[in-house]
């Protein structure tokens, strides 16, 4: 009897676990690419911000350096900081950053003189000169990131950049997508319009404190996911759309509430 009953309880649970991946969810593809993408801009601007503090040590002679621009290799950013040249046709890297054990760690190479790329740095600096035409923000210091897109396109964010310590700002951004060549705009996306202000007031907080209304789209952007991740203390975030309510996690995950 006993050994029936375990066999009964046992074709039950068997048929519950199976029932319940039946009718568990799938990932949401739209969701799952939105963090990817926020997770690499937040990871992004952390190595840029300790990549520029070492090629800052070196003490770059006055307009050696216009701009820097980056790319991932394997599991390690590496910057070019440099110029265009007399003829825009090449970026002159003159420093070059790459990642040691952390985004916080960077060594730095300096090439004298420069080093001439018409690769992907090259095409990046382009994108970034054709993003910034176009671009109409606040006057007020932003941030440009080059990230690659499919199909050897770009991505270009322009992002407002912190001024305060304490102070995280959040809108005003735009994400264009540029052809490979870095020449020309093929998509635009007004990530948000008005920018909000989210500031550390040193005090315990939780999602009640954390949250905005969001009307240019019905999910969350990009620069929602770096948000939560790039602030601090680190809180999720909920983001009310037309039709839903999403919640960000801490990690940059994005929970559909409703």
């Amino acid at each position: 009897m006993l050994k029936q009953i375990t066999l009964a309880l046992a074709a039950v649970l068997s048929v519950s676990l199976a029932t319940a991946k039946e009718s568990s969810p799938s990932p949401d593809p739209e969701l799952a690419g939105i963090t990817a993408r926020g997770r690499t801009l937040a990871e992004y601007d952390t190595a840029a911000w300790h990549s520029t503090d070492a090629v800052r040590a070196m003490k770059p002679e006055k307009g050696s350096v216009g701009r820097y621009i980056a790319e991932k290799t394997g599991a390690k950013w590496v910057f070019a900081y440099g110029r265009f040249n007399d003829k825009h046709d090449r970026f002159l890297i003159v420093y070059e950053a790459t990642q040691g054990v952390s985004l916080q760690n960077f060594t730095v190479k300096k090439y004298d003189p420069p080093l001439e790329d018409a690769g992907f740095y090259y095409r990046g600096a382009i994108a970034i000169d054709t993003a910034l035409k176009d671009f109409q923000g606040e006057k007020r210091p932003h941030n440009a990131a080059v990230l690659p897109a499919e199909s050897h396109q770009i991505y270009v964010y322009i992002v407002p950049a912190q001024t305060a310590e304490g102070v995280y700002p959040l809108g005003g951004d735009v994400r264009y997508l540029i052809s490979p060549d870095g020449s020309r705009i093929i998509e635009k996306r007004q990530l948000h319009q008005t920018i909000l202000e989210f500031k550390d007031t040193g005090k315990p907080m939780g999602t009640a404190d954390a949250w905005h209304t969001h009307t240019l789209s019905d999910v969350p952007e990009d620069t929602d996911v770096f948000h939560v991740l790039t602030r601090r203390p680190l809180v999720p975030e909920q983001v009310k759309t037309q039709n839903h309510l999403y919640e960000i996690q801490v990690d940059g995950t994005i929970k559909r509430l409703k």
